[in-house]
C-alpha cells in the first residue's frame, strides 16, 4: 500500500501539530510493515530516512499560489504517484482526490469553531467554510482524545461513525543533552514554575500572570515564573499585562526552546502550570508527568486525559484558585514525590509505537 502524508507541519510550524506530525512520521517509519510511505512537504529533510519525500515548495507570492498548491498541484502529485491512502495531519484536507483514494483526516481540536475569538480571522473562516465538507468526504477521522471525539460527533453528527480515537505518543528521544547549563543560559536561578507552549490567547497566560501576582504577594521572591515558548498570534494583551506585572523581575520569557533543553526545564521545575482554555490533548502536560514533574492545569477538554489522576486541577480562568494550588505544591513535597512515582506510569500510556500500529491497521482496512 502506498501511503502519502501531507507533511507541511514539519516545515512551517513548531507548535503542537508539528510535534504530532513529527512523532507520527517517525513512529510510522519504525513500525512500517511493507507499505510505501511518501511525505509531501515544502522541503526535503536529507536526514530523515525510511520514507520517500517529495518537495512541493509553498511560494508565498504571487497571491493565490498557496491555494493553487493545495487544491491542484498536490492532488496532481498524489495522482502521479498513484497513492492508495492520503493522510492530512493538519485537519485541512485532503482535497480533489480520486474516488478510489482513502482519505484520513486528523482532528486535533475544534477550537477555531468553538472559540473563534481566540484564533486568527482566516483560521476561523476557513474552518467554517471547508471543515464540514472535508469531514463529509473523508473516510477516517482520527481524533487525539475522547473529548475531541465527542466534539466532532456533537458538531458534525453526520461524521460520527467515521471518528476513532487514537492517543498520540509523547517523545522519549530529546536528542543529546546540550553542552551547557540550560537554567544558567536563561537566567533561572531559584525555584520556578514552568509553562511550555506558544504565547497565544487559548493558553490563557493572563490568568497565569494574575495567579503568579497573588502567589508573589503570599511569598515574595520565593519562586520565578518561566514561560518557555515562542510568541504567537494575538499576544498583545499578554505583553501589556507583563509590562505592568508587580513581579515582572521574577518572570523569564525564554522564547522558543530547543527540544534537547526541555528535559532539564521540566525536571527542575516546582510544577508545570498549564492554564489553557481548551486543548485537544495537551502535550506539555503528559511530557511533564513523564519527567516526574507535578502538573497544575485547568479542568477542561482533552487536558484531563493528558493529565489523568496525576495532575492538580483548577477551574478554568480562576486565578485565585490556581495561586492557592501553586502555593500548596510549592510548600508540600508530597506532590513532587507522587509525581515522581506515578507520573511516568501515566505518561507511558501515550506511546507513538502503539499509535502507529493502530493507525496503519486503520489505513489498510
Amino acid at each position: 500500500m502506498r501511503i502519502a502524508i501531507l507533511a507541511d507541519p514539519l516545515d512551517n510550524q513548531s507548535a503542537g501539530v508539528h510535534v504530532y506530525t513529527k512523532g507520527m512520521v517517525e513512529a510510522l517509519i519504525r513500525n512500517n510493515t511493507g507499505h510505501e510511505i511518501i511525505l509531501v512537504r515544502e522541503k526535503v529533510d536529507p536526514d530523515l530516512k525510511g520514507v520517500k519525500q517529495i518537495a512541493v515548495p509553498n511560494i508565498r507570492l504571487p497571491i493565490g499560489f498557496a491555494s493553487l498548491r493545495l487544491f491542484f498541484i498536490i492532488p496532481f502529485v498524489l495522482w502521479w504517484k498513484k497513492v492508495d491512502v492520503v493522510v492530512e495531519p493538519a485537519h485541512f484536507g485532503p482535497f480533489n482526490l480520486l474516488a478510489r483514494v482513502k482519505r484520513v483526516t486528523i482532528i486535533h481540536d475544534l477550537t477555531p469553531l468553538l472559540f473563534p475569538h481566540l484564533h486568527r480571522w482566516h483560521s476561523q473562516i476557513l474552518q467554517r467554510i471547508f471543515l464540514k465538507g472535508i469531514l463529509k468526504r473523508t473516510d477516517v477521522i482520527v481524533a487525539n482524545s475522547d473529548h475531541t471525539v465527542m466534539d466532532i460527533r456533537n458538531m458534525f453528527p453526520q461524521a460520527a461513525e467515521k471518528v476513532i480515537r487514537i492517543y498520540p505518543g509523547i517523545r522519549n528521544d530529546y536528542g543529546n543533552a546540550p553542552g551547557y547549563d540550560v537554567l544558567e543560559r536563561y537566567g533561572i536561578g531559584k525555584p520556578y514554575f514552568l509553562f511550555v507552549g506558544t504565547i497565544e490567547p487559548r493558553k490563557d497566560l493572563n490568568t497565569l500572570l494574575n495567579a503568579f501576582a497573588i502567589f508573589h504577594q503570599m511569598h515574595p521572591a520565593k519562586a520565578m515564573l518561566v514561560i518557555a515558548g515562542g510568541t504567537g498570534w494575538k499576544s498583545e494583551s499578554f505583553m501589556q499585562h507583563l509590562e505592568t506585572h508587580p513581579a515582572k523581575e521574577h518572570i523569564v520569557l525564554t522564547g522558543y526552546v530547543k527540544t534537547e533543553e526541555l528535559p532539564e526545564l521540566y525536571r527542575n521545575a516546582v510544577a508545570l502550570v498549564y492554564p489553557s482554555v481548551y486543548e485537544g490533548f495537551g502535550f506539555p502536560v503528559a511530557e511533564a508527568l513523564q519527567f516526574g514533574t507535578p502538573v497544575i492545569t485547568s479542568r477542561n477538554s482533552g487536558i484531563t486525559e493528558a493529565g489523568g489522576k496525576e495532575a492538580q486541577y483548577f477551574d478554568t480562568g480562576d486565578a485565585r484558585m490556581l495561586a492557592e494550588i501553586m502555593d500548596q505544591v510549592s510548600e508540600n513535597q508530597t506532590f513532587k514525590a507522587k509525581a515522581i512515582a506515578n507520573g511516568p506510569v501515566h505518561a507511558a500510556k501515550f506511546n507513538w509505537d502503539e499509535f502507529a500500529i493502530r493507525f496503519l491497521n486503520k489505513c489498510s482496512h
